[in-house]
């Protein structure tokens, strides 16, 4: 059969609805799991979980996905309408052979796409499985089994997660904070308010309602436009803090008392600390993208530092491969070696933010991290190129003198700058994350860099 073959990107499934992803695409992909899987594990009905987003497509999606799995023999284990994090706690608590979460994070309300992973939410990503999966479909090379599968409804998940993050934080106490959160309408709403009541805190909740439309802001937090009337409404309120998370809820982000997003780089860096606290001398891993502070606060704490390359499926493998007890991404993700797996944990995030950060310390978020401002960064910039391994190699030569690695893309540390320059994997597109010591020496160096990668 044909498929659009774009669609398979290196961490998951996305595209867009109708065009590109339509319900017989989900009812192929079915079939093409429940083989990819039988054939890995060796057993005759695998037990796959499945859940969904809160996009207009998803329970279509989801309904044709199931059938699939169960006319290919699968049990089929139906969590319904949850956040990623959830899913993958569900994946576990389930004891499934695998997973598939029907999302396409923030992407616009025009995309949806699937998340799949093996057991205990390990994930599957383009060079673990993905390929495979396209390669099944595409030759409709599903097995045939005997006797179909069935389908079992499993309630109650999104309070079970909360429970689980909240007992692994095990946190106790907290002080009343004004606290205000934007989701986007995002599922990152659904275990916000589970927690909150748990916690006792009442908020100020801005776009809460679950709306895959996105009818207020773009979902990605990462964006500091996405961000505006929540960073508003902290200083209006006098907030202690405010909260945001993306269009599925695996990403969260902090803004500080005055109205500041805390940079990821800086939070990972915190929760790092605490993290070593509990295991000492432990590895923490995070992305290759520029955010030396973490790097400077896992060796200040006594940690091993390891660097990966971007992406949550890539960085849960070198979890597992590491033993790492925790890591994080500059785009928010963060990610606690748990009991039930290793994946996202927004909520103990947010509670050892609250506590082990601000109540223990008795300070406000902003004193806590203005000595941790050390570096100026760039922001993710896109380039559109189309000869990108040209403009990567003029790079490699400019400054040979550098410290240059290839992990993901291209790295150059000197003393006073150093930059990353990742290809797309489907698009002309270079981004560069470039970090400085200092805003002049960060914006003479990202102009240089920009003027060579456009070959200006």
């Amino acid at each position: 059969m044909q498929i659009p073959r774009k669609v398979f990107k290196a961490y998951d499934i996305r595209g867009l609805i109708g065009e590109e992803l339509t319900p017989l695409f989900a009812y192929d992909l079915g079939k093409a799991f429940a083989t990819f899987l039988r054939e890995e594990i060796a057993k005759e009905q695998p037990v796959v979980t499945v859940g969904r987003d809160m996009r207009p497509s998803s329970f279509e999606l989801q309904r044709m996905l199931m059938e699939g799995l169960v006319l290919s023999g699968c049990k089929v284990i139906d969590i319904g309408l949850v956040s990623t994090p959830a899913f993958y706690f569900g994946v576990s608590h389930t004891k499934a052979d695998g997973g598939i979460m029907v999302s396409a994070s923030h992407n616009p309300a025009a995309y949806n796409g699937f998340k799949m992973t093996r057991e205990r939410a390990f994930p599957i990503s383009g060079d673990t499985g993905i390929k495979e999966l396209a390669r099944i479909m595409e030759t409709e090379s599903f097995d045939e089994v005997a006797q179909a599968g069935v389908i079992e409804e499993f309630e109650g998940i999104p309070e079970l997660h909360v429970d689980a993050e909240m007992a692994f934080a095990n946190i106790h106490g907290l002080p009343r904070y004004k606290v205000v959160a934007d989701s986007a309408n995002g599922m990152g709403a659904q275990y916000l308010d589970i927690a909150f009541k748990k916690l006792d805190i009442e908020p100020t909740r801005m776009f809460w309602e679950l709306d895959g439309n996105f009818p207020n802001h773009e979902a990605d937090p990462f964006k500091e436009e996405n961000t505006v009337e929540l960073r508003k409404k902290v200083v209006e309120m006098q907030a202690d803090i405010g909260i945001a998370t993306d269009g599925d809820g695996d990403r969260i982000f902090f803004v500080d008392d005055t109205g500041e997003t805390v940079d990821p780089a800086i939070v990972r860096g915190l929760v790092a600390k605490e993290m070593l606290k509990r295991h000492a001398g432990a590895t923490i891993c995070y992305d290759i993208r520029p955010g030396k502070i973490t790097e400077d606060m896992i060796k200040e704490a006594g940690g091993i530092p390891y660097v990966t390359r971007v992406g949550h499926s890539l960085i849960k493998e070198k979890m597992r491969e590491t033993g790492a007890v925790f890591a994080g991404e500059s785009s928010g993700h963060f990610f606690m070696k748990m009991p039930e797996g290793s994946y996202e944990a927004p909520v103990t995030v947010m509670l050892i933010m609250l506590y082990e950060m601000m109540a223990a310390q008795g300070k406000k978020l902003s004193e806590i991290i203005a000595p941790l401002k050390k570096y100026v960064h760039s922001g993710e910039i896109n380039f559109h190129v189309e000869d990108k391994d040209a403009a990567i190699l003029r790079l490699k030569e400019k400054y040979q003198d550098g410290r240059q690695n290839e992990l993901d893309g291209l790295s150059v540390d000197f003393p006073h700058f150093w930059f990353n320059v990742r290809p797309s994997n489907t698009e002309s597109v270079l981004r560069l994350n470039l970090e400085a010591v200092d805003a002049v020496t960060m914006a003479a160096m990202r102009d240089e860099i920009a003027g060579i990668i456009t070959g200006a």
